[in-house]
């Protein structure tokens, strides 16, 4: 391994870091970012015994990241009975979400804070036979002792952007130390893939593969639900505002009233990135004369409602499926885009703002098919939502975005190809030591 100090003083650091690791998770804790029930886990204490045999670990940052392996684990554990998957995170939300989409024989944890005690005992319970990293998310301990204990560790869905960069680029070899941990690399994009090389990944270890959120299936809703709401806005025109983010919603805001010029009846459907602010938009969307309906309260649209706030979690599929006009939300103010595959692969029109650089391939793809259409400010989002409220400009637009969305089913194939490699090899009968796991 290079020899790096910065990433030599990090480690020094971790070992003796859990006093301040127990003041963080407080903090976290008094500030709703920690579940209180699960709080053990945060550091290293498993709330859940380990399976019997092969365990693929999963670590995934948050809730997008998460979803998109859903469909390799799905298909792992149909190809081979025999294996057991975890999956980590580090977020509330991903793990209120994964709750009711977990595939079988697939368990969630949330992750160990980056402190080597806990990581020690996260790893000495569930050791791990294969480790799977996503996108751009390193936990140095995590990653070396994972490492240092002969586990594989693979990264998929690789992304980097410049930013990124420029900040490791500061550590000097910590980089290279890091990322050569990890036996072969998919990168969603040539950039990735080039930065990658230039941190010091070997090119021989690189697949350029797409982006695993091309692949994940549609997200579900509840179908009883869809068609009360349908029988409920059948004479209303209705676009959606999706994972929007503080500032973007006042632009939004501003568009939905220009385009009730043109149509009174309009309905916008805003479903901010972060649900716990409903209460927040409300009385903010209600100070600028906004009729608003808010869906955490169990609120309906009625004839005069002007917007429907959407503040509850894991409802993106309903909305998309009622909405043929999509806006995709932290493109407005400079956050870099969030996924668009949900609402294309849904069938529904796609409009986002300039800043998408977290996804800039993809969303490049999409506005070369015709199937995205970037606006910059109220005004343009306004006019777009206007043109796109007849179906002759909608529909061939979000036919397109279905195509894009559905040809993404390659880079899934790839990642279960590079998975399969690494499977340990079957297990004979417990042993002494299976048998304490």
């Amino acid at each position: 391994m290079p020899r790096s100090l910065a990433l030599s003083a990090y480690l020094a650091f971790s070992s003796r870091a859990e006093r301040r690791g127990r003041r963080l998770l407080e903090t976290r804790l008094a500030a709703g970012k920690e579940d209180p029930l699960r709080i053990g886990e945060r550091r290293g204490e498993p709330s859940l015994p380990r399976p019997d045999g092969p365990l693929i670990w999963f670590h995934a940052a948050s809730v997008g990241e998460s979803l998109s392996l859903l469909e390799v684990i799905k298909r792992l554990s149909e190809s081979d009975n025999n294996l057991h998957f975890l999956i980590t995170t580090g977020t509330v939300t991903s793990a209120s979400i994964l709750a009711a989409r977990l595939p079988d024989r697939c368990l969630h944890q949330f992750v160990p804070i980056d402190v080597r005690d806990y990581v020690r005992r996260f790893l000495d319970h569930w050791q791990p036979d294969l480790a799977v990293w996503t996108e751009s998310e390193f936990w140095p301990s995590l990653i070396l002792e994972t490492d240092a204990r002969g586990t594989p560790l693979l990264l998929l869905n690789a992304r980097m952007s410049a930013n990124s960069v420029k900040r490791w680029r500061w550590l000097g070899n910590a980089s290279k130390a890091l990322l050569g941990t990890f036996r072969a690399v998919q990168a969603q994009d040539d950039a990735s893939a080039a930065f990658l090389r230039s941190l010091g990944v070997a090119a021989d270890r690189i697949t350029v593969t797409g982006s695993l959120k091309e692949g994940t299936p549609p997200p579900p809703c509840d179908e009883a639900e869809r068609v009360r709401l349908t029988k409920c806005l059948a004479t209303r025109m209705v676009w959606a505002a999706t994972s929007t983010h503080p500032g973007e919603e006042d632009i939004v805001a501003e568009a939905h009233d220009l385009a009730r010029q043109a149509s009174l009846r309009l309905l916008l459907i805003l479903a901010p990135r972060h649900a716990e602010r409903g209460t927040e938009l409300a009385d903010m969307l209600r100070k600028r004369g906004m009729v608003v309906a808010q869906r955490s309260k169990q609120e309906i649209p009625s004839e005069d409602t002007q917007i429907y706030l959407a503040d509850t979690m894991g409802e993106l599929g309903l909305w998309y499926r009622l909405a043929p006009v999509s806006f995709v939300g932290g493109s407005l103010v400079d956050i870099g885009g969030h996924n668009p595959f949900e609402p294309a692969a849904l069938g529904s029109a796609i409009l986002h703002g300039p800043h998408v650089q977290n996804f800039a391939d993809i969303y490049d793809r999409l506005d070369l098919a015709g199937a995205a259409l970037p606006v910059a400010g109220a005004k343009a989002l306004a006019h777009a939502v206007t043109e796109m409220m007849q179906p002759d400009k909608r529909a061939p637009m979000a036919y397109a975005a279905w195509e894009v969305s559905s040809s993404g089913a390659d880079a899934t194939d790839k990642a279960l190809a590079l998975i399969q490699q690494y499977l340990p090899a079957p297990r004979r009968p417990a042993t002494s030591i299976g048998a304490t796991r």
